[in-house]
């Protein structure tokens, strides 16, 4: 698990399963995704939970919410990364570390997401 996304989310996902969550002791670009999530959830959450119409975010698998959480961060505050890149990332991430219809459910999320955040680069 060398790619910084991957990091982040396995990071993001202890953080939200551990009673009293240790330090990541993460770097990079692995640590800035991490701590910016973390210092946005709220905003984040509140994009998510928009977004996922019918769905509130404690119901979400664990691991869902947490590539919702770090891809939603990107798209709000990684502008030099294009929006493709953020949604395939995530797709990839739900097709390996969740479950069978998770690709699709975190690619319409972050597509409404997308939308809404980056309107100019989401009607490319």
């Amino acid at each position: 698990m060398n790619e910084p996304r991957d990091a982040a989310l396995q990071a993001l996902y202890e953080r939200d399963t551990a009673p009293s969550p240790p330090p990541h002791r993460l770097t990079g670009k692995a640590a800035g995704l991490v701590d910016g999530v973390v210092a946005s959830l709220p905003d984040l959450d509140a994009l998510i939970e928009d977004a996922a119409t019918g769905w509130r975010l404690g119901r979400m698998p664990i691991v869902d919410r947490n590539i919702l959480r770090l891809a939603t961060f990107e798209l709000t505050h990684r502008r030099d990364t294009p929006t493709g890149v953020i949604l395939s990332e995530a797709v990839r991430l739900a097709k390996l570390y969740s479950t069978g219809r998770s690709g699709s459910f975190v690619n319409g999320v972050l597509a409404s997401i997308a939308a809404t955040v980056r309107p100019d680069e989401a009607r490319r």
